[in-house]
């Protein structure tokens, strides 16, 4: 079987066009079939009803105009649920409440939120700060993402049962749902649950032909002809037993502004002055460049030819699409994940398939928004609780635990910051906790920035030797040493005299090793005969076993004595 490392590497630009119209053209279809329910269900959560549209023009924007820029080549840009909380958040409170009138102006004011993070985004692009997705702490970012799933789930569950919570944090939301179940709307439920049932049971189904079709538009059909039998287009009430119960079709159908192209709106400046304006610039230009980042680089992984991403280029074309979209009304955008991973899953080859799934979307809504106006919002909701659920699993909590209790520790800590406070304060938490971890387990404080490192080279063979702990704090000081590596070559990296290395660390060293074995070279790992693992898991951080860490410090005393 033919290596994927000689595969012929797709053409890029018109040529790259014209060689995968075909495979590109397909994969963009498929793609904005998912899309085009998800963005819609991503907009009604992110503003609170206001509208339907906004995260369809991200996506549009995502598609037609980032295609070019980014430095990725088969990652999607648009809407992500992952930003949901800080969206909605940001709305609610610059426009002061979640009254139709405050969510109006809370929207306007928050795209000039979108615009200035975007500005400091393509600022992070240019003086080349996409390295710093390497800094943060795995445990803390996974930790960050289960608490934006949790948070999620505990808004939208009530839209399933067609009830508006009064609750605001999550806690209070889930407090809530007894309430939601005993007051649901049986009609409305059963659509959120058919959906539900959709979403989960058709990726188990093995049948090629079944997973050809996408799951969320089998769900939204299925929804749109169910509310069709249950005449949710027309006023009216229904009996079960003695409740009556009342159909709005506002408050279960998608809502569309008469005239799409009234969806684009332009950002509010006046709340400039507002300090809570800044907080969220902070949320969005962090936070959205990190999780877009963490995908571009999985989906590095995923690219059937191992192209690798230029960072920084694509840091700066997300930020000159949040700009547009903002400057348009739209949502701010990342690569996302999902829709990423099912394009290179549909066989997509180049950026091309990116374009077309934009110009896909742009067709749709200006063609057939009366097909949109159908769609039952607790379909749409369903979608989200799936996806909130992905992101909480259980099995994110068991594998966590897998890797050690002390990566537990810190994804539950910043888990329940982020859930009492904002994400912001709980990856910050998580981040506090892995710093605290360290200097318990040896680390000096002078250690958790930078680490010395010794590099031997041979003819064939480059030993990089540690010489400090090894940490997700102070890998950027080493990296350097690893990016100047030659393909093809045999690397061995001696951790014996470094007292610690954790797991993000652990993951960097992997994903080096996969780097590495696919440019024709190999990696060695020496030098953990005398470390204790805090699992049995591959990637555990591994800890210099006190005698030796003692018998060496005696060992440097008698010499410094001498």
């Amino acid at each position: 079987m033919k290596n994927q490392q000689f595969r012929e590497v797709p053409k890029d630009g018109l040529a790259g066009l014209k060689q995968n119209f075909g495979a590109d053209a397909l994969s963009g279809f498929l793609v904005f079939l998912i899309a085009l329910p998800l963005c819609l269900a991503i907009s009604k959560a992110s503003t609170g009803d206001y509208s339907a549209l906004t995260g369809v023009i991200t996506a549009i924007v995502g598609g037609i105009v980032v295609s070019f820029l980014m430095g990725g080549r088969l990652t999607i840009k648009g809407p992500a649920a992952g930003l949901i909380t800080i969206i909605y958040a940001a709305v609610t409170e610059l426009g002061g409440g979640d009254k139709p009138e405050q969510l109006a102006q809370g929207y306007h004011l928050m795209l000039a939120v979108v615009v200035i993070a975007a500005i400091i985004q393509i600022i992070f692009g240019l003086i080349k700060a996409g390295v710093l997705g390497d800094f943060f702490p795995n445990s803390a970012v996974h930790g960050m993402l289960a608490a934006i799933g949790l948070i999620i789930i505990s808004k939208q569950i009530h839209i399933i049962f067609g009830v508006k919570p009064t609750g605001k944090s999550p806690f209070a939301l889930f407090g809530e749902i007894p309430h939601s179940v005993a007051n649901m709307n049986p009609y409305i439920t059963i659509i959120g649950f058919v959906a539900l049932a959709i979403l989960i049971i058709m990726p188990l189904i093995k049948n090629k032909y079944v997973k050809m079709v996408p799951a969320p538009l089998v769900a939204v059909i299925v929804s749109i002809i169910l509310g069709q039998a249950f005449h949710l287009n027309t006023p009216h009430s229904y009996i079960i037993g003695d409740n009556t119960f009342e159909i709005i079709p506002k408050n279960f159908l998608v809502n569309l502004p008469g005239n799409v192209l009234s969806a684009v709106t332009m950002p509010d400046w006046s709340g400039l002055n507002n300090p809570i304006t800044w907080k969220f610039v902070a949320m969005f230009a962090l936070v959205g460049t990190l999780e877009s980042m963490l995908t571009v680089k999985a989906m590095d992984g995923l690219d059937p030819f191992k192209r690798k991403s230029d960072m920084n280029r694509d840091v700066l074309a997300l930020g000159t699409g949040n700009l547009v979209s903002g400057m348009l009304g739209g949502l701010p955008m990342i690569a996302e994940v999902v829709r990423s991973s099912a394009n290179i899953a549909n066989g997509a080859r180049t950026r091309w398939a990116n374009f077309f799934h934009g110009a896909f979307l742009l067709i749709f809504v200006l063609a057939f928004p009366g097909v949109i106006k159908m769609i039952p919002n607790s379909a749409l909701a369903a979608m989200l609780v799936f996806t909130g659920y992905r992101l909480a699993s259980p099995l994110a909590f068991v594998k966590t635990y897998k890797i050690g209790k002390e990566q537990l520790a810190i994804f539950i800590i910043t888990i329940v910051v982020t859930l009492a406070t904002d994400l912001l304060l709980g990856i910050a938490a998580g981040i506090l906790v892995k710093f605290v971890l360290h200097l318990l387990a040896g680390a000096k404080f002078s250690e958790l920035f930078r680490s010395r490192v010794e590099v031997t080279e041979s003819e064939n063979t480059t030993v990089i030797k540690f010489l400090d702990p090894a940490i997700f704090s102070n890998y950027l000081s080493v990296k350097k040493y690893f990016d100047a590596v030659k393909p093809g070559r045999t690397v061995v990296l001696d951790f014996s005299r470094s007292a610690l290395v954790d797991h993000t660390f652990m993951e960097h060293v992997h994903r080096f090793e996969i780097s590495q074995h696919d440019s024709g070279g190999s990696v060695e790992i020496r030098g953990f005969e005398h470390h204790n693992s805090s699992s049995s898991h591959l990637l555990a951080r591994r800890t210099l076993s006190p005698a030796v860490r003692m018998n060496k410090a005696n060992s440097n005393s008698a010499k410094a004595t001498r």
